[in-house]
């Protein structure tokens, strides 16, 4: 018996949760590291493959939960699942459907920060698997060369349709285009309800989590304050 629970002690410790189990986290979120925690065979079988199984699978639980699986309504439910865990919700996990950016030389010399305030996405909480909804704020100072305005929408979009943890997708976005703009200048707010907080648990309705990330000169008083200013226009 000492053994065992020496070994669980042990357990716990190396999995990151401080000495606390999985049951005493609740819905407490765990925020492991700037990767999303992936297989390494992860991509070894096809998407067609992965939405037939999940497909099965997912009918199973239709079935656990005693749902008429012949019922007209319900009939194709484990299939449009399947298709939407793939090529729509958590299609951010394929590097495949990662967007294709293009970078231009800053012609205009415009060397003040560039906001993209208000982007739309819906993600999914990791811990539970309901949506995340919320606004992304984007911001650059140009260190040469600029991207195009969609693109910066679809980076967030890319981050989003995965299974996430909000501080997590706000680090993501901003290493990714710190990465492609070639610059610390970089700056990145979330503002989002999540639904696990609100449709469950705590159930609370009125409560919203912020994020942010600034890199660079952001990093100052004075640019924080003037990125706020244009988010409150």
């Amino acid at each position: 018996m000492k053994h065992q629970e020496t070994m669980l002690n042990t357990l716990i410790k190396e999995s990151g949760l401080n000495g606390f189990s999985e049951e005493e986290i609740g819905d407490d979120h765990i925020y492991t590291g700037l990767e999303t925690p992936m297989r390494p065979d992860a991509f070894e079988i096809s998407d067609q493959e992965k939405k037939e199984k999940i497909a099965d699978l997912f009918g199973q639980i239709m079935d656990v939960m005693g749902l008429d699986r012949t019922d007209d309504s319900l009939k194709g439910t484990p299939n449009r699942v399947a298709k939407m865990y793939i090529e729509e919700i958590f299609s951010g996990l394929n590097p495949a459907n990662k967007p294709k950016v293009a970078l231009f030389d800053n012609k205009y010399q415009y060397n003040q920060m560039l906001v993209e305030k208000n982007i739309t996405f819906y993600s999914n909480c990791e811990h539970h698997f309901v949506p995340i909804i919320g606004k992304a704020h984007v911001a650059y100072i140009s260190s040469g060369k600029v991207i195009g305005l969609s693109k910066l929408n679809r980076i967030v979009q890319y981050y989003a349709k995965r299974p996430q943890v909000q501080e997590r997708l706000t680090n993501q976005i901003a290493e990714e285009l710190k990465s492609i703009l070639n610059t610390e200048d970089v700056a990145v707010i979330i503002d989002a309800k999540h639904l696990c907080v609100s449709s469950r648990g705590i159930k609370d309705d009125t409560s919203a989590t912020v994020t942010s990330y600034y890199g660079g000169i952001f990093n100052t008083n004075s640019k924080i304050t003037e990125l706020q200013n244009y988010l409150n226009q």
